[in-house]
């Protein structure tokens, strides 16, 4: 590819100037890397209130 190439071409129909400056916003988003969520760490002292049975908080007051 050279310089003078363009680098996106409208094959058919007659863009206006609005219409292209969308499609060229689209493929610049598009073509960003998706970053992924950061995981949420619960707190040590968030996690120490939380019963360690899988079974839920009910189960926690009952014998074993």
């Amino acid at each position: 590819m050279s310089a003078e190439e363009p680098l996106i071409r409208v094959v058919r129909g007659v863009p206006t100037a609005e219409e292209l400056a969308a499609l060229v916003g689209a493929i610049v988003v598009r073509s960003r890397p998706a970053t992924a969520p950061t995981p949420t760490t619960t707190s040590a002292w968030a996690r120490s209130g939380r019963p360690a049975s899988f079974r839920g908080w009910r189960a926690a007051g009952l014998p074993r």
